[in-house]
């Protein structure tokens, strides 16, 4: 029994060690294939148009680092007013989604009765069907029907009536698992109403993954380039995304422009996802203890 416990334990220790090797190298293959397309695209936002066509997986900077690469995209794709532009439409559809999801979620889970269930079966059903299949009736009725395209209030409506149900829908889990009911009764017996109770009791207990929600539609209203393609047309109020399009000419490209047009779009969204990791980290784990 005691020669056998040591050599137990070393084989034990011996597989944890493999285990985690194992583990290790998964985690780093996964980290290089996601991380190799945008690092392709800073390496190349940095060199000219000749070194990229003849090698673009090359560190071959002939003539140095095309810095000006960048100078010429924040110009020519009005970077000042286009990102006023984004941050607009980003910011106002994220906070609408954000509390009209969290209403409904709430109302949907408090009120046990005939219309949720049907609310709640009609938000699951939304969430199937996809985008594409609207397109074309989107664009015929908001165009040519209530002429209300080229309106950034039009693509502020659309982005949040696609995005509440799949945030209405992360929220019902959330609130069912973390949000007891007995505050709600203790803040009613002190005179508060519904919506004193809800802003002022349950808002807050939702902060977690409210930060989750708010960073996954951020993403998504900010690289959007279908929806803003469909719904805006005129330059001044063009999202980044769309103004990237710029750069591509009849018969050829500016491709060194066009990456660092790139690295300039999603940059602010960098920054911002990697402020707001540990709160949404926190978030998809509230979430899923119970």
């Amino acid at each position: 029994m005691t020669n056998g416990t040591p050599k137990q334990m070393k084989v034990g220790g011996n597989k944890k060690i493999a285990l985690d090797t194992i583990c290790f190298v998964l985690v780093l293959v996964t980290f290089v294939l996601f991380m190799f397309p945008f690092l392709m695209v800073l390496l190349n936002s940095l060199k000219t148009k000749v070194n990229i066509i003849k090698d673009p997986f090359s560190f071959n900077f002939a003539g140095g680092l095309a810095v000006q690469n960048y100078e010429r995209a924040f110009s020519k794709m009005n970077y000042i007013r286009s990102f006023c532009n984004s941050f607009m439409v980003t910011s106002l559809s994220t906070c609408f989604v954000v509390v009209l999801s969290s209403m409904l979620a709430y109302y949907l889970v408090r009120h046990n009765n005939k219309f949720s269930l049907v609310v709640s079966l009609a938000i699951v059903a939304s969430m199937i069907i996809p985008f594409q299949a609207l397109m074309i009736p989107l664009v015929s009725i908001y165009g040519s029907k209530l002429n209300v395209l080229n309106h950034r209030p039009t693509l502020i409506f659309m982005h949040t009536g696609f995005s509440i149900a799949l945030s209405t829908f992360i929220y019902q889990g959330f609130i069912k698992s973390e949000v007891p009911v007995a505050l709600e009764e203790a803040a009613t017996i002190d005179g508060c109403g519904r919506y004193r109770t809800f802003f002022n009791i349950v808002f807050p207990i939702l902060k977690p993954i409210t930060f989750t929600i708010v960073i996954l539609n951020v993403l998504q209203f900010w690289n959007d380039y279908l929806l803003p393609s469909l719904v805006l047309a005129k330059k001044e109020i063009l999202t980044l995304p769309l103004t990237t399009y710029v750069f591509y000419g009849t018969y050829s490209a500016e491709y060194g422009v066009i990456m660092a047009a790139l690295i300039l779009t999603v940059f602010p969204i960098l920054v911002l996802y990697l402020a707001l990791q540990k709160q949404i980290i926190a978030g998809v784990i509230a979430g899923a203890v119970k």
